[in-house]
C-alpha cells in the first residue's frame, strides 16, 4: 500500500513561475549555476546552490551557503514570488519533451514507507551528499526539490489525473530554455483528493527513479526530529516528503555512456582481439555514430571509426543486475581489459549524459582527453523495477532520466 498525502504548497505565484523554475541543483557544479542564474533573481538556484550568491571560492558546505539559502527563501515570500496555498492540496505535473508527455502528481510520500521498503531504491548514496541535503532541508525546514517516483500504473488513479486536467486549467504553462514545456494543475477538490488516496492504497510499491540522495535526505531530517520530539504521532509534517508519482510506462531513460582515458597499454588491434573473445565486432560503416538498437548491443568509438559489438551467448546470464548491460560492459570489458576496477572512484573513467548526443563521444576522443567512449542501450523501467524488487542495488550510472523535474515549483514546509 501506498500512502500520499495532500500538503500546503508554497509555491510561485503563477507570473513567477517560469522564473523561478530551475533544474535540481545536482545536474550542475556552483560556476554553471552562477552562470545560469545572471539576470535571474528570481531562480530557484538562488536557494538550492546558494553559494553563487556569496564570494568566489566560498566553501559549498559551509553555514553560509545553507544560512544564504534560508534567506534568500524567505526574501521571496517576503517579496511576494513564493506563495502558499490555504488548504492542503495535490498537485499535477506534466512535462513534455518532443512528442513524450509524463503526468506525474505531486504530493507527500511516508518517511515509514521509504524505511520499510515499500518505496524502493536501486542505488546506493554517498555520505557527503546525504550531509549536504540534510543541512539543507533541516536549515530550511523545507523539502525544496521533488523525489522523483514511479508506479505500476493504476487505472483509477490515472482516471481521476486525466478528468482534473480535463475540467480544470492550469496554474502554470510555459516552455522552458530547454525547450520542455511544463504545466501545473492545483487538485483542490477533497473528493478527488480523497479518491487519489484511496487508488493508491491499491498500488503496492514506489520506486525511486531519480533524486536518491534527496530522499535519503529527507527521512534522515525526519527521523533528527522524530528523535527531538519523542512524543510525535506520526502526523507531524516532517513525517512526510516531497515526492512526484509517475506511470512507470511513461518515463523516459535515456542512454548513459562511458568513455575512458587510455586503452591500459593495448594497442587498438590487441584492444580489437580481445574484444573479439567476448563480443561479435564489426566496423560500423553506416553514416554518423553508432547507436545501439537492442539490449546487449554496445557501441565503440577508438581511433576515429566506430565499431558495434554484440554480446556473445556465453556471457550473458539470467541474473537482474550481472544481465544489465552496464554489468556486462563492466564485467567483461571495464575491468578486466581496460582495468577499471571500481567506476565509482576510478579517475580514468567517466559518464555522459544521453542528452549530450553521441557526437559528445567522438569530440572528448578526438580531442585526444579520451581514448574509447562506448554508447549504450539504455537501460530499462522494467529492469530498474526488477532490481528494486529484488532488494538489490544497479551499478553506478546505470539511469538517466530526461526531462529533469523542476526545482522551486513546489515546496513543503515541514513546520
Amino acid at each position: 500500500m501506498a500512502t500520499i498525502r495532500p500538503f500546503l504548497g508554497i509555491r510561485p505565484d503563477t507570473q513567477y513561475a517560469e522564473a523561478v523554475a530551475a533544474l535540481p541543483y545536482d545536474v550542475m557544479n556552483s560556476a554553471e549555476a552562477k552562470e545560469m542564474a545572471i539576470g535571474k533573481p528570481h531562480s530557484f538556484l538562488h536557494v538550492d546552490k546558494a553559494e553563487i550568491d556569496l564570494p568566489e571560492g566560498t566553501d559549498i558546505y559551509s553555514d553560509a551557503v545553507y544560512a544564504k539559502a534560508k534567506e534568500n527563501m524567505e526574501r521571496m515570500i517576503a517579496e511576494g514570488v513564493f506563495i502558499q496555498d490555504e488548504m492542503p492540496n495535490l498537485y499535477i505535473y506534466q512535462l513534455t519533451m518532443d512528442d513524450k508527455v509524463q503526468t506525474g502528481l505531486v504530493t507527500c510520500t511516508s518517511v515509514d514507507e521509504y524505511l520499510d521498503e515499500t518505496i524502493k531504491k536501486h542505488e546506493f548514496t554517498r555520505a557527503d551528499k546525504e550531509a549536504d541535503r540534510i543541512r539543507h532541508v533541516a536549515t530550511l525546514n523545507a523539502n525544496t526539490g521533488p523525489i522523483f517516483l514511479a508506479y505500476k500504473g493504476n487505472a483509477v488513479a490515472q482516471s481521476i489525473i486525466s478528468g482534473w486536467m480535463t475540467a480544470q486549467a492550469p496554474i502554470y504553462d510555459f516552455v522552458s530554455e530547454d525547450g520542455i514545456g511544463h504545466k501545473v494543475w492545483v487538485m483542490d477538490s477533497d473528493t478527488e483528493i480523497g479518491l487519489l488516496v484511496n487508488a493508491f492504497k491499491e498500488v503496492e510499491n514506489l520506486y525511486i527513479a531519480d533524486g536518491h540522495h534527496r530522499n535519503a535526505s529527507a527521512v534522515k531530517v525526519a527521523l533528527q526530529k522524530r528523535e527531538a520530539n519523542p512524543d510525535y504521532t506520526g502526523e507531524e509534517e516532517f513525517n512526510y516528503y516531497l515526492s512526484v508519482l509517475f506511470p512507470a510506462d511513461e518515463l523516459y531513460i535515456m542512454d548513459y555512456n562511458r568513455v575512458v582515458k587510455d586503452l591500459n597499454g593495448h594497442s587498438v588491434d590487441e584492444l580489437l582481439a580481445k574484444l573479439s573473445k567476448k563480443f561479435y565486432v564489426l566496423p560500423y560503416t553506416g553514416r554518423g555514430q553508432y547507436r545501439p538498437t537492442m539490449q546487449h548491443q554496445f557501441g565503440m568509438y577508438l581511433d576515429g571509426s566506430w565499431y558495434a559489438l554484440t554480446a556473445q551467448e556465453d556471457i550473458l546470464v539470467d541474473d537482474p543486475i550481472l544481465s544489465l548491460d552496464v554489468s556486462i560492459l563492466q564485467k567483461e570489458v571495464l575491468e578486466p581489459i581496460l582495468a577499471i576496477g571500481d567506476p565509482r572512484v576510478d579517475k580514468r573513467i567517466d559518464f555522459v549524459g544521453g542528452m549530450r548526443g553521441l557526437g559528445e563521444l567522438e569530440k572528448r576522443v578526438d580531442s585526444g582527453e579520451m581514448a574509447v567512449a562506448f554508447s549504450m542501450f539504455p537501460t530499462s523501467m522494467d529492469e530498474l523495477m526488477k532490481v528494486a524488487d529484488a532488494g538489490l542495488v544497479m551499478p553506478p550510472k546505470s539511469t538517466w532520466f530526461e526531462p529533469k523535474l523542476r526545482s522551486g515549483l513546489f515546496v513543503h514546509d515541514l513546520g
